[in-house]
């Protein structure tokens, strides 16, 4: 992926609180914070989970694509990949397939999920972002290394967050600007959703 610095750390963190201000950027506190505007798409179908040939990576990539390109970043997208540290420090990292599916990324934020515990427990999510060119299978690694549940906390968006895009192991969450927008998005892949009446 070629990396773009057209938003420096500090720019992006002053959007997102712009845009998404009920919400720190932790992509699994993201439908509970905006129900009204989520919709969950499952990656496989009959909602199972993991790949376990070619055939069903295909089916993966091209549900994400599908999806992505009807929320159309524009010519770039941003990608936020994450990490784990035991202390504020950005070193040591724990989840070595980030840097190699995201290597250009440059260190956004340090965030601290559960300031409660004790401090020999904590964990410190250390955020980092780069914006790519955008363009289906731009992001192919990453996104076979999130259904390989080999990274976490990934957010795709455009460069104005008007839109959240959250894959996870098993399909992706999609934050939209409003009610309506999500109901139209929901309605044209009702095949993907889950069955469950949580929508999860």
């Amino acid at each position: 992926m070629t990396p773009s610095r057209e938003l420096n750390a500090h720019a992006l963190t002053e959007l997102w609180k712009q845009r998404w201000p009920e919400c720190p950027p932790f992509a699994h506190w993201l439908p509970g914070h905006y129900p009204d505007r989520w919709v969950r798409f499952h990656s496989l179908p009959g909602s199972k989970r993991y790949s376990d040939n070619e055939t069903e990576y295909a089916i993966v990539l091209h549900r994400h694509y599908a999806v992505l390109s009807e929320l159309d970043p524009g010519a770039v997208l941003l990608v936020v990949t994450s990490e784990w540290t035991e202390d504020p420090a950005t070193t040591p990292q724990m989840w070595p397939r980030r840097s190699e599916v995201a290597p250009s990324a440059w260190h956004w934020q340090t965030l601290l999920e559960n300031p409660e515990e004790e401090p020999e427990r904590r964990s410190y999510t250390q955020l980092y972002a780069e914006t790519i060119p955008w363009r289906p299978g731009a992001i192919d690694l990453l996104l076979r290394a999130v259904a390989d549940d080999e990274l976490a906390n990934v957010i795709l968006a455009p460069k104005d967050l008007r839109w959240l895009y959250h894959p996870y192991d098993g399909g992706a969450d999609v934050i939209l600007p409003a009610r309506e927008q999500r109901d139209a998005l929901k309605a044209q892949h009702q095949d993907w959703l889950s069955q469950q009446p949580s929508g999860l």
